[in-house]
């Protein structure tokens, strides 16, 4: 009998402890939406040779060089003239993304794909920051290797008012099974 009031009254003290368990509920659709609908095409020949063309481009970037071409697109964004921003958003990745991002019908609200050092690739909308290896959305997919996601917290996008998530997978290059980037999404959590 106690144990039955224990549990009758353990949903709402989860329900009343707030956002913690709110936003736990969404890793599980979340997951099971990027396997389905994502991974697939993150094997795609646009993204693996975009990804792979700017690894080897980059290859002897020191971490002075990484955050001086952050420094010169964090200050694009607030410029009329965006060079660095307008190259990376019209190459073909960054078209293919913005593709699948469309064909979402509003669950992804963003894309971007990342390279070996966190360093923006392709996107289908612009990032404030040219570098994401200092963030979690990198750190713990890349970093972790092969089979990595990463879902983060359910956040109000004030402009929209919609909930989301961002979440994050390492890219593998399928002909030798090792990690090459990493892609970040955002999610309507709403639709899911």
């Amino acid at each position: 009998m106690k144990v039955m009031k224990v549990l009758a009254f353990l949903p709402v003290v989860l329900f009343a402890a707030g956002s913690a368990g709110a936003e736990e509920a969404h890793v599980g659709p979340v997951t099971d939406y990027v396997k389905a609908n994502v991974l697939p095409w993150l094997s795609d020949p646009a993204v693996i040779e975009a990804i792979k063309a700017q690894n080897a481009a980059d290859a002897a970037l020191s971490d002075d060089d990484i955050a001086a071409k952050d420094k010169a697109w964090r200050a694009e964004t607030e410029a009329a003239s965006k060079p660095m921003i307008d190259a990376v958003l019209s190459n073909p990745l960054s078209k293919f993304l913005a593709d699948k991002k469309n064909a979402a019908n509003g669950l992804i609200t963003e894309i971007f794909v990342t390279d070996d050092k966190g360093l923006n690739v392709g996107q289908s909308d612009p990032t404030s920051d040219y570098w994401q290896g200092d963030e979690a959305k990198w750190q713990k997919t890349f970093k972790v290797g092969p089979g990595a996601i990463f879902v983060d917290a359910v956040e109000k996008d004030e402009s929209t008012q919609m909930l989301q998530s961002q979440v994050s997978a390492t890219i593998v290059d399928p002909a030798t099974g090792a990690a090459i980037g990493a892609v970040t999404l955002g999610i309507n959590v709403d639709q899911l």
